[in-house]
């Protein structure tokens, strides 16, 4: 799904804490949001949602320019995802029960998702038995349950083990090379995004500093601001 903002701008009490002027990611991206705290990459990341609504500006969705979040057709995955208080297949399949799948197929894309994800021994167990990791793995699998075109996540691997990271980071290639997803995330990890984003896009103050292809922004960036990020420096 692509995605193409204009003058898009988002206030509290008077404060400017979005103020993008012109940004388009294509359908198939594989984008990782960085900058430092405070740069308004969850703001950006819950407009796209459609969590909260901009104060100014257009945000416009698929090729035929649709001003409306298409809920049907994208998801969200947070840092700390809530699961509903029964097991892991049925959290992963409750988005296709919604949506009226059968329910031989509902079984089939359950166990290709926990398959995929090492989640296959743990369907039949309740949700708040598990890890961290798990909760985040089940949390992923539901996501994708309904093969969505647009998934946007917030720091997805932020509180889990590397083996778990590399876990997500596999499954969130192969949906997007496979099944053509649009994947938008937000990450603090310099080394994730270079080895999992195709495209970068550095904020800071709200602002979009620099966007493009993830070997380029990461290794020779443009901007003096992006070159002091991604040499660690602290940015204020």
């Amino acid at each position: 799904m692509k995605l193409y903002m204009e003058n898009l701008t988002k206030e509290y009490e008077g404060r400017r804490v979005l103020d993008i002027g012109e940004l388009s990611i294509g359908s198939g991206a594989l984008c990782g949001i960085i900058g430092p705290n405070g740069a308004g990459k969850s703001t950006l990341l819950n407009l796209v949602a459609g969590l909260m609504k901009p104060t100014e500006g257009r945000l416009l969705y698929g090729s035929d320019a649709a001003p409306a979040a298409p809920y049907e057709d994208m998801t969200l995955v947070f840092q700390a995802p809530y699961l509903i208080r029964t097991t892991v297949g049925k959290n992963i399949a409750y988005p296709l029960k919604l949506r009226g799948w059968d329910k031989i197929k509902i079984e089939e894309r359950v166990g290709e998702l926990a398959a995929d994800l090492g989640l296959t021994d743990f369907l039949k167990q309740k949700s708040w038995k598990l890890s961290g990791g798990e909760i985040q793995k089940v949390a992923l699998a539901r996501a994708l349950s309904f093969r969505p075109k647009l998934l946007l996540l917030d720091e997805p691997t932020a509180n889990v083990d590397p083996s778990t990271t590399a876990e997500i980071e596999r499954m969130l290639k192969k949906i997007n090379e496979k099944e053509g997803t649009t994947v938008i995330l937000i990450t603090h990890n310099l080394a994730q995004a270079s080895r999992l984003c195709r495209e970068v896009l550095f904020m800071d103050r709200g602002r979009v500093v620099e966007y493009g292809p993830c070997e380029k922004v990461l290794r020779a960036p443009e901007h003096e601001l992006t070159k002091r990020f991604v040499a660690g420096e602290l940015l204020t």
